[in-house]
């Protein structure tokens, strides 16, 4: 059953967080779970957690943590910042690897690619494998110069112009994102960190995503060795339709298997 555990990034802030312990003999490793904004440790619709069932069935552990600001854990929308989630990333791999069955994968999604891949340099020697959901891999692109309608509708330049005035703006969710945490998006690039990673990888994304470009990730992905990119024909940001997001753990599950040397 899985149990509930409370982490501690390194300056102090809480995350909530849940284990699903591997109930295979002999475990086939244990796979994070890094959410996108807005969202929290049970994913997008609910996706993430329906992932850590079925990784389980196929001999994995598993952790899901709710970033900072997201869901029960410490600090606030307002106050969420990429430099925050890097240290909420090290966290949980950090228990992952001290604590649960090894090696460790990784799968994030959407916002949740930010994070991990900056943090690549530093922690790629601890991953066995990285799957990407519709990734955020270009910032300037997705938030500072949007180009698809769901972006810019949310943070084009009128709405930028509320950011400014306020210190933060409000998304169609209702999340409140702070002005640091869009001065971060001028200075990283998650995209070129994942390229120069050595970790082999896996990117799923939708053709018919309306915030995050799936050329983006396409062309990326074709730039980095070993790694794999699979389109989900139709799909929007976030796997909505439930065939969607039943292709994305299928497609999740078979490769991290055939990775950890199971089935």
């Amino acid at each position: 059953m899985p149990t509930s555990l409370e982490l501690t990034s390194v300056d102090g802030v809480a995350l909530d967080a849940v284990v699903h312990p591997a109930t295979a003999t002999s475990p086939l490793g244990t796979v994070v779970l890094a959410h996108g904004l807005t969202a929290d440790k049970d994913g997008s619709h609910g996706r993430l957690a329906t992932l850590a069932e079925e990784l389980v069935a196929a001999g994995f552990a598993v952790l899901r943590f709710s970033f900072r600001g997201h869901g029960a854990s410490g600090g606030t929308q307002r106050g969420v910042t990429i430099a925050g989630a890097m240290l909420d990333l090290e966290a949980a791999v950090g228990h992952a690897d001290a604590e649960l069955p090894a090696p460790v994968s990784v799968v994030a999604a959407s916002f949740g690619a930010v994070p991990t891949c900056l943090t690549l340099p530093y922690l790629d020697q601890l991953y066995s494998g990285l799957v990407l959901w519709n990734p955020v891999l270009n910032l300037h692109r997705t938030f500072i110069e949007p180009e698809l309608p769901g972006g810019l509708r949310q943070f084009g330049p009128g709405r930028q112009e509320t950011l400014a005035e306020q210190g933060f703006l409000t998304t169609e969710g209702g999340f409140e994102l702070g002005r640091v945490l869009f001065e971060e998006f001028h200075y990283h690039r998650p995209d070129e960190c994942f390229v120069d990673s050595d970790v082999p990888a896996l990117v799923i994304h939708g053709d018919r995503d309306t915030y995050v470009s799936h050329a983006i990730a396409q062309r990326t992905a074709a730039t980095k060795d070993d790694c794999e990119f699979h389109t989900v024909a139709g799909a929007e940001h976030g796997f909505a339709a439930p065939q969607h997001g039943e292709e994305a753990v299928t497609l999740t599950v078979d490769w991290l298997v055939a990775r950890h040397g199971g089935g």
